[in-house]
């Protein structure tokens, strides 16, 4: 059966931006702002404090690992650096490992993170459905790749950008399948533990061009409508066909900036009788025709090859 993380990994298409070593000794705080991509850290060595906003601090050990779907703003500190005025962060590639606290002694943690960004614009169809924190403890395959991400960023070699894409899809794929299933708040990791909702999942993302109702996803799953209803709300937290709607809608979009297929074929791809049932649909959702959409992805596809030669 399809497997929708990987679909939905896939059509995002994640990229590295940035990734850097760390390394603090003593007392120190460090405040960094908020940013749209996704940021990521593993500990490599001693403690540290994570505080994001809105979230109760996590004290982060040695092989732990956190990924931020949205990187609120945050800030990151020694264990003992309670009511220590924090320093504003850099979010730049410097070259170096950046150092905090007291300089010339040996580092009291060490971590190795940053962040990278999704080609697609649909971002927020994974990071809605995401807790805003998701960490991880004592994995030693995610430090691993990580590490893998930071060495590859650093090295100059020809297929450098190939590579990395992969690292970070494997990276990406291996911290979300890591995160338990007891999650809390609803979120897409949380319905992918349920049986009966990521069979549901399955199904809508193994046949997008099927009729699919509640009625017939309950029936599919084993369940009553009302019972497979409100499990799928409370897990994932949208409704089912809130959720099949926002895959159409993604799905639809990726085809629509490839330009390679007609409105009609798009249509019948993701599962709309008609082009103009199709296009009513897509307009209310996104705000424009497929058509506008796609000439406009395709003008900005364009401007950005000339802008590169």
């Amino acid at each position: 059966m399809a497997d929708p993380l990987e679909q939905i990994i896939r059509l995002l298409r994640p990229k590295a931006v940035f990734s850097k070593g760390i390394s603090g000794a003593g007392e120190w705080a460090v405040r960094y702002p908020p940013m749209r991509h996704p940021g990521f850290c593993a500990v490599t060595l001693g403690r540290c404090l994570l505080a994001v906003e809105g979230e109760v601090p996590i004290l982060l050990e040695e092989g732990d690992f956190v990924l931020l779907p949205a990187t609120p703003a945050f800030t990151m500190s020694s264990p003992d650096a309670t009511g220590r005025r924090a320093t504003p962060g850099d979010l730049h590639p410097s070259g170096q490992e950046v150092r905090h606290g007291r300089k010339g002694v040996p580092a009291d943690m060490r971590q190795f993170g940053g962040y990278f960004s999704f080609a697609s614009p649909d971002a927020d169809l994974l990071v809605k459905l995401l807790p805003q924190v998701i960490h991880i403890r004592g994995t030693a395959r995610l430090t691993q790749l990580v590490h893998l991400v930071g060495d590859e960023a650093g090295r100059g070699d020809v297929g450098r950008e190939l590579i990395l894409e992969r690292l970070v899809e494997i990276l990406l794929i291996e911290g979300l399948r890591s995160v338990p299933g007891t999650t809390s708040g609803p979120s897409l990791l949380r319905g992918l533990s349920d049986d009966r909702v990521v069979t549901a999942l399955r199904l809508m993302h193994g046949d997008l061009k099927r009729n699919w109702t509640a009625n017939r996803l309950a029936r599919e799953v084993g369940m009553s409508r009302s019972a497979f209803f409100d499990r799928f709300l409370r897990t994932v937290g949208m409704t089912p066909m809130d959720y099949l709607l926002a895959w159409r809608m993604a799905v639809a979009k990726s085809l629509l900036r490839e330009g390679a297929l007609s409105i009609a074929d798009i249509a019948d791809r993701i599962g709309y009788g008609s082009a103009s049932t199709f296009s009513t649909a897509f307009s209310r959702h996104v705000g424009e025709p497929p058509g506008r959409y796609m000439r406009r992805a395709l003008e900005v596809d364009t401007i950005a090859e000339v802008g590169a030669s």
